[in-house]
C-alpha cells in the first residue's frame, strides 16, 4: 500500500535533515543482477530496466504525485523489504527517514499502527518528546556506524503501547528500526572524532548536547528510509506487569488496584468483559475467608455466605479442593454442574468461567475466579495463560495474608520491636533524618525505605524427623488409657447401678477406643475430651458422692489426670519434654556460637523454633557502618556453619538416648552465592528479601526441607547427615573444599554424595551434596 509523503521533521530535539529516497533499495536490486540464483538475477534484472525508465525513481523524492504515479515500480521494489509469502501477516511498513508518516505497509501494520491519515499513532506509552530523543539517538548511532564505522550494540527493543479499536482494550508491540536502507550523506568534511572522543559519546548516550557539539547535524544527511517491524510482545509484557504488581505487598487491598489488574488480564485474554475474582482460603478452618474484609474480592465464593445459596455451591468448591484442577465452565448453560449453582452463576451474568486453587507449598492459600459474560470466552485453551500467572496470585494472597495477621500481632507487641545491634546505627540515622523533616515543618513525613544492598544469604536448619508422627501416636495413646480408665469407672458403677445413661456411656467410650486402635483423625483429641467433661465426670462426682464401693476407682481415674490440663498427659508430656530439650540443646548453642561468630564480621542473624530450629544469617557491607567487608569473612561464615551444624548433628545424636521419647534430627543448609537485598518492612517490623527475583529464594527456603532425590522418592535430609542444596556448581565447588577439610579434621566420613533433586512446586534443577557426621568423638 503506497501513500503520499510528509516533509522532513521539524524539531529541535531531532536537528537532521531528512530525505526519502529509493537509490539505497535499487542499489540493493543492481547487485542481484549477476546472483547466482537465476531465478532471483532475471528478477533483479527486470527491476533494473523498470527503474531506467522512470527518473522519478532516482535521487530524493519530494513530489508525492510521482510516487503515486509510480505505485506499481515501488510495490515491485518493496519485494525485497516485504515478502509476499508473509505480506498478510507480518506487522511492517516503510517510512522515510524517521518520520511519521508510512507511505508503503502490510495490511496489519495499517490495523496497528496507522491513524486514518496513515501517520504513525502517538503510543500510549510515550510520549512525542521521549520519542524524538529516541529516534535522534539512532540516528547518531547510525553516524557512527556508516561514517566512523563504529560497532554499537544493538538498541534495546522499543515497545509500543497501542489501542485496539476492535476489542476497545490496548496491545503491546516490540518495534524493531531497521536502517538498511538508510544511508548517512556527508556535508562537507568529515568532522574528526579521536579515540577518546567517541569513547566519551559512548559513555554518554543521553547527553544530546555532547552528541551536537562533536558530531553537528548540519554536516549530514539522511536519505533512503526506515523499515519499521512491529512483534506483538502482549503477553509477556502484561506476564511481567502482572508479577511486578502482584510482589508488591498490599495489592490486594486496595479495590483500585485489583482493577488495574483486571483490565491486564482483559488485555492478556483479549477479552474487554473479562471480571476477576480473589478469595483467601483458611486451611485451619477449611473454609473461604475474608482476611481484614480486604483480601476477598470473590464473585462467586460470596454466594457461599448467602443463606440462599444451594448445596451447589458447597458441592463445587469441595470438588476443587479435592481434585486440585482447574474447574473449565465453557459454557454454564451447558456445564455438568448442579443447577442450584447454574442459576446463582447465571444470576450475576457470568456465562462462561474458570476456576482454579491458588497452591502454595502443599497449602491452598485462595482461589482465582475468571468469569465471562459471553459463551466460549474461557475455555481449555485459556489455561495455558491462567497457569503462567496462578503462582504469582498465590505469592500475593499469601503475603497479604501474612501481612493481615502480623498487623494483628503488632496490636499486642509494642509499636516496634527491638532491633538488631548489627543494624542499628541505619535506624537511628533514618529517624533522625524523619526528626528533621518533621522539624523543619513537613507533618505529613513518613520514615524512609530502609534497604540492604548486596547481602549475601545463609539458611540452615535442624528439623526434627517424623515429628508430626510422634505427636500423633502420644496423643493417640494418652486418648486410650483415658477412656479405658473411664471406662473401667463406668463398668464398676455398672455392677451398683443399672441406669440407661451408663450404657450410652459404655458404648461412647467402646466405640471410640476401637476406633482409636485404628488410628487418629484430626478433632478426636477436642470432641473425645469435651465428651469426656461434659457428660463423663460429672457423673463420677455423683457417684463419687453416693457410692462409697466406687471410690478407689474413681480416685485412680482422676490421680492419673493432669491436674492443671484437667486431661491425661502421659506421653504427649514426654514428647513435649522430648521436643523442648532438642530445640533448647541446638538454640542454645547456636546462640552461644552466633556471639563469636559476630565477632568475627557484624551480621545480622534470625532463629526461629518450631519442631526444631531454623536460622537465617545476612553479612555484607551495607549492613555495618565504617567497616570494610571482604568475602573473606563470608567464606568464614560459611565455614563456621557447616562446623556448628556438624556440632549440631553429633550433641542431638548424643541426646537421644536421655530423650523420654527418642527423636532424630536432620540437618540441612542451603547455598545461595548471589547476593541480594532485604527491606525492613515497616509494617511487619521485620525484615525481608527485596525484589521480584529474590523471592525465589524464600520459596526454596519454604519447600527444600521436604526436598526428595530424583528417581528414588528418597527424602533428601537424613538422621546423623549434613544436607547442602545448591543451584550453581560454583557453589557445590567452594562447599566441598570445606568438606575436605572437616573430613581430614576426622568430623566427616569421607563419602560425600552428589544427588539431583526431584522438581519442587515452582523450583527445579535443584542439586545437594550429602555426607555423613562422624558421630563419636576423634582427635585432629
Amino acid at each position: 500500500m503506497l501513500k503520499e509523503l510528509v516533509s522532513p521533521i521539524e524539531s529541535t530535539i531531532f536537528p537532521f535533515h531528512t530525505t526519502l529516497s529509493l537509490e539505497p533499495l535499487i542499489t540493493y536490486w543492481k547487485s542481484r543482477e549477476n546472483d547466482s540464483n537465476a531465478g532471483l538475477a532475471q528478477l533483479a534484472r527486470s527491476i533494473g530496466e523498470q527503474v531506467a525508465q522512470e527518473p522519478w525513481a532516482h535521487g530524493p523524492i519530494t513530489d508525492p504525485h510521482a510516487v503515486e504515479c509510480g505505485c506499481h515500480l515501488i510495490e515491485t521494489l518493496m519485494m525485497a523489504v516485504f515478502p509476499p509469502a508473509s505480506f498478510s501477516t507480518d506487522i511492517s511498513g516503510a517510512v522515510p527517514p524517521f518520520q511519521r508518516r508510512s507511505f508503503y505497509y502490510t495490511p496489519l501494520f495499517g490495523e496497528v499502527l496507522l491513524n486514518a491519515n496513515d501517520i504513525i499513532k502517538q503510543p500510549l506509552n510515550i510520549d512525542s518528546r521521549h520519542m524524538e530523543i529516541y529516534l535522534a539517538r539512532m540516528a547518531y548511532h547510525l553516524i557512527l556506524s556508516k561514517i566512523y564505522d563504529v560497532e554499537l550494540p544493538k538498541n534495546d527493543t522499543l515497545v509500543f503501547t497501542v489501542p485496539d479499536y476492535s476489542i476497545g482494550l490496548y496491545r503491546h508491540y516490540g518495534v524493531d528500526f531497521n536502517s538498511t536502507f538508510l544511508n548517512v550523506k556527508l556535508v562537507g568534511e568529515r568532522p574528526e572524532l579521536t579515540e577518546e572522543q567517541i569513547d566519551l559519546l559512548l559513555h554518554n548516550m543521553h547527553r544530546q548536547d555532547l552528541w551536537r557539539e562533536l558530531l553537528p547535524p548540519e554536516r549530514f544527511e539522511l536519505e533512503g528510509f526506515n523499515i519499521l517491524h512491529l512483534v506483538d510482545v502482549t503477553d509477556q509484557e502484561i506476564l511481567s506487569e502482572l508479577k511486578y504488581d502482584l510482589l508488591e505487598r498490599d495489592v490486594l487491598q486496595a479495590s483500585d488496584r485489583l482493577e488495574q489488574i483486571q483490565e491486564k488480564l482483559r488485555v492478556l485474554f483479549k477479552r474487554p468483559f473479562l471480571q476477576l475474582g480473589i478469595a483467601a482460603y483458611d486451611e485451619n478452618k477449611q473454609a473461604f475467608v475474608d482476611f481484614g474484609r480486604k483480601i476477598n474480592h470473590s464473585f462467586l465464593t460470596k454466594q457461599l455466605n448467602n443463606q440462599q445459596a444451594g448445596a451447589g455451591f458447597h458441592q463445587i468448591y469441595s470438588q476443587l479442593l479435592q481434585d486440585r484442577q482447574p474447574l473449565i465452565l465453557e459454557n454454564v448453560e451447558t456445564a455438568d454442574i448442579p443447577e442450584d449453582l447454574r442459576q446463582q452463576i447465571r444470576s450475576i451474568g457470568i456465562k462462561s468461567a474458570i476456576l482454579a486453587l491458588l497452591p502454595y507449598g502443599d497449602d491452598t492459600v485462595g482461589l482465582l475466579e475468571l468469569g465471562s459474560p459471553n459463551v466460549g470466552d474461557l475455555d481449555e485453551f485459556s489455561l495455558e495463560k491462567v497457569n503462567q500467572f496462578v503462582p504469582l496470585f498465590a505469592v500475593a494472597v499469601k503475603r497479604n495474608a501474612e501481612d493481615m495477621q502480623n498487623r494483628v500481632q503488632a496490636i499486642v507487641k509494642e509499636k516496634f520491636t527491638a532491633l538488631h545491634p548489627t543494624m542499628e546505627w541505619r535506624f537511628n540515622d533514618a529517624a533522625l533524618n524523619l526528626l528533621e523533616k518533621i522539624e523543619a515543618g513537613n507533618k505529613s513525613a513518613e520514615m524512609e525505605d530502609i534497604v540492604f544492598q548486596e547481602v549475601y544469604p545463609l539458611h540452615g536448619s535442624c528439623d526434627i524427623r517424623g515429628s508430626s508422627t510422634a505427636r500423633n501416636e502420644a496423643v493417640q495413646g494418652d486418648l486410650i488409657e483415658h477412656l479405658t480408665l473411664a471406662n473401667k469407672v463406668l463398668k464398676k458403677a455398672s455392677e451398683f447401678q443399672q441406669l440407661p445413661i451408663l450404657d450410652e456411656l459404655k458404648f461412647y467410650v467402646e466405640k471410640n477406643l476401637k476406633r482409636l486402635q485404628q488410628g487418629i483423625v484430626s478433632g478426636d483429641e477436642v470432641s473425645i475430651f469435651d465428651s469426656l467433661k461434659s457428660e463423663v465426670e460429672p457423673l463420677f462426682e455423683y457417684f463419687a458422692q453416693n457410692t462409697l464401693e466406687l471410690r478407689p476407682v474413681i480416685a485412680e481415674y482422676w490421680n492419673n489426670i493432669d491436674p492443671v490440663l484437667g486431661i491425661l498427659y502421659k506421653r504427649r508430656k514426654a514428647f513435649e519434654r522430648s521436643i523442648t530439650l532438642l530445640n533448647d540443646t541446638v538454640s542454645d548453642y547456636l546462640d552461644e556460637e552466633e556471639q563469636k561468630a559476630q565477632q568475627m564480621f557484624p551480621h545480622y542473624f534470625q532463629r526461629f523454633k518450631t519442631d526444631g530450629v531454623e536460622h537465617n544469617i545476612y553479612v555484607g557491607a551495607s549492613l555495618v557502618e565504617n567497616k570494610p567487608f571482604d568475602l573473606v569473612f563470608l567464606k568464614n561464615l560459611r565455614l563456621w556453619q557447616l562446623l556448628v551444624m556438624v556440632e549440631i548433628t553429633r550433641r542431638t545424636a548424643a541426646l537421644k538416648a536421655h530423650l523420654p521419647v527418642p527423636l532424630d534430627t536432620t540437618q540441612l543448609i542451603l547455598i545461595h552465592g548471589q547476593p541480594l537485598a532485604i527491606r525492613f518492612r515497616q509494617d511487619e517490623r521485620q525484615f525481608d528479601v527485596d525484589g521480584a527475583y529474590n523471592i525465589r529464594y524464600e520459596i526454596i527456603k519454604k519447600r527444600i526441607d521436604k526436598a526428595t532425590i530424583l528417581g528414588t522418592g528418597e527424602r533428601l535430609t537424613q538422621p546423623g547427615c549434613i544436607a547442602l542444596v545448591y543451584a550453581q556448581q560454583r557453589e557445590a565447588d567452594e562447599y566441598l573444599e570445606y568438606l575436605d577439610y572437616l573430613q581430614d579434621r576426622g568430623l566427616l566420613e569421607p563419602e560425600i554424595e552428589e544427588l539431583e533433586l526431584e522438581e519442587l512446586q515452582g523450583v527445579k534443577g535443584l542439586l545437594a551434596l550429602r555426607v555423613r557426621v562422624k558421630l563419636e568423638e576423634q582427635s585432629n
